[in-house]
């Protein structure tokens, strides 16, 4: 986050300072920041607070990681270690699983020695304490948020331990998570503020928003429903007017943004271009949408494209769609951001013609959130946020919490066709009247188009217990007309992906497992 990027080098000359004392023969560990020289002043407890904030930073690669992994979103070329938990061809050995579970207790870690040692500061100022207590709490309960929802039972860890400790953990069950999730949010939120001086820290609507999320994830809807509500009735946030800017520079900081990574370039920059752009751009296409992906967004009409009364064309499949289609995309006949028309049809010419190259979209289509065209020029250099929380998630949450409780009140129709009736989306409201299950699943799907490549996919179809059909088979690309006038849709060569029950928790990385003999396993793994 901005305000926290320069939090390494401060850490550095903290280190660097017992080198410089005269007196050799008491010295203090230069490998580390001592204990005797810190957790002193105000200061110190300020940058221990930013160093927690790393474990939650997302970098490119990692955030779209998470969509890679569901059906939306395909990893060109196919090295990622993300790719291979899309197919379903992993193990307790999996790169991505053990870094992440690393990452999470790294912060859980930074977090507990906090709070063992923050009121060891002699504090001039007891209200930034409070403050930086609440954002530590709700950056430990986002790490357990994701652990539990990845791995289910997980060690519950609230203090310091020693090594001797470390070897006897045992995994909690995961209710028992849960609860101190829910009750470290509800503990950060009464020492939040409303707002923060320093854009990216965590906020009181942040910690509620979370809670939100965390207890949708948990299945506890009501408790979700709850916390989503509190966010609403702040009346802090509100939607964007226009989707299609809302990933750009101009819309940084806005009334929908919740909670961010915050990047500038230059100092503290992302890669976002590169990775995401099409190749004739001089980008790498490195994430990219499926036709499972497209083929969610309905017809303006708001039918399904397999509905028969939709009017959808396969041989002009763009027309009439959701707007958020074309703002979350590049497709056939979209301007690039140099100014070019995209054109990533097999027959083209092109750089971007499916099957041209190896660097191309294998699917003929590419992401165009957080694509702008100020990083044209500089691609590994871009300075653009990437939101984790924004508010548009917030009234879709509420809706499906109070949707799973059987609650259909008018609140659930409000919270959707807020989403819907963005400014230049305008997609029609949804009729009072559905039943439990029209709605759960008009729900489900207003959350796959507004939060595409948000990183929501993978956690959503393992908890609606929908993986095992969406995710088996081919990764299919666009429709297009073919020179004999037949249509034709992009098979991605050589790749097949599979699905057992086993995949709905991640394995406990093997190396944790060889470490502590107390750890079980998952079931299958």
């Amino acid at each position: 986050m901005r305000v926290l990027k320069y939090m390494v080098v401060a850490f550095a000359g903290a280190v660097l300072l017992p080198a410089c004392q005269k007196d050799l023969l008491n010295t203090v560990p230069n490998d580390r920041i001592s204990t005797d020289i810190f957790w002193k002043t105000d200061n110190d407890a300020t940058l221990a607070a930013n160093a927690i904030y790393t474990d939650m930073a997302e970098t490119p690669d990692h955030f779209f990681g998470w969509d890679n992994m569901s059906d939306i979103l395909f990893t060109n070329p196919t090295g990622p270690v993300e790719a291979a938990i899309k197919q379903g061809q992993y193990d307790a050995l999996n790169s991505r699983i053990s870094a992440d579970w690393n990452t999470y207790y790294a912060g859980i870690r930074g977090a507990n020695s906090f709070m063992t040692h923050v009121d060891e500061v002699q504090t001039t100022n007891p209200a930034l304490i409070s403050r930086l207590k609440g954002e530590v709490r709700a950056l430990r309960a986002y790490f357990y948020m994701k652990l539990a929802s990845l791995w289910g039972d997980v060690p519950l860890i609230t203090t310091e331990l020693s090594l001797a400790e470390s070897e006897k953990l045992t995994r909690a069950p995961v209710d028992k998570v849960w609860d101190f999730v829910a009750a470290e949010l509800d503990t950060a939120a009464s020492l939040l503020p409303v707002k923060q001086t320093d854009v990216g820290r965590i906020t009181k609507g942040a910690a509620l928003a979370i809670k939100a999320r965390a207890m949708l994830y948990a299945g506890r809807y009501d408790a979700s429903a709850t916390a989503a509500g509190q966010v609403m009735a702040s009346n802090t946030y509100s939607l964007y007017p226009t989707y299609k800017t809302l990933f750009g520079y101009a819309a940084e900081n806005n009334a929908e943004d919740i909670l961010d990574v915050q990047f500038l370039a230059d100092v503290y920059q992302n890669n976002i271009f590169q990775v995401l752009a099409p190749r004739s751009v001089n980008a790498s296409s490195k994430w990219v949408p499926t036709k499972a992906m497209v083929d969610q967004f309905e017809m303006k009409t708001g039918l399904a494209i397999t509905d028969p009364a939709s009017g959808y064309d396969p041989a002009n499949p763009y027309v009439n769609r959701d707007p958020r289609l074309s703002y979350s995309i590049f497709v056939p006949k979209d301007t690039l951001p140099n100014g070019k028309i995209f054109n990533s049809l097999p027959s083209s010419t092109t750089g971007d013609a499916v099957g041209s190259s190896f660097v191309v979209s294998p699917t003929g289509w590419n992401v165009k959130k957080y694509v702008n065209k100020e990083d044209l020029s500089k691609p590994t250099d871009c300075g653009i946020n990437i939101m984790l929380i924004r508010y548009a998630e917030v009234l879709l949450t509420y809706a499906e919490s109070m949707i799973e409780q059987n609650k259909l009140d008018q609140s659930v129709y409000d919270a959707i066709n807020k989403v819907r009736q963005r400014g230049d989306v305008k997609m029609p409201v949804i009729a009072t009247g559905q039943t439990q299950d029209q709605l759960r699943a008009i729900v489900r799907n207003e959350r796959t188009v507004e939060l595409a490549f948000e990183g929501f996919r993978y956690l959503d179809i393992r908890r609606w217990k929908i993986a095992a059909t969406v995710m088996p088979g081919n990764v299919y690309g666009l429709t297009y007309k073919d020179t004999d006038g037949s249509l034709k849709t992009v098979v991605v060569p050589g790749w097949n992906q599979t699905w057992s029950d086993k995949l709905y928790l991640w394995p406990i990385p093997q190396k944790e497992i060889d470490l502590n003999k107390n750890l079980t396993q998952n079931t299958g793994w």
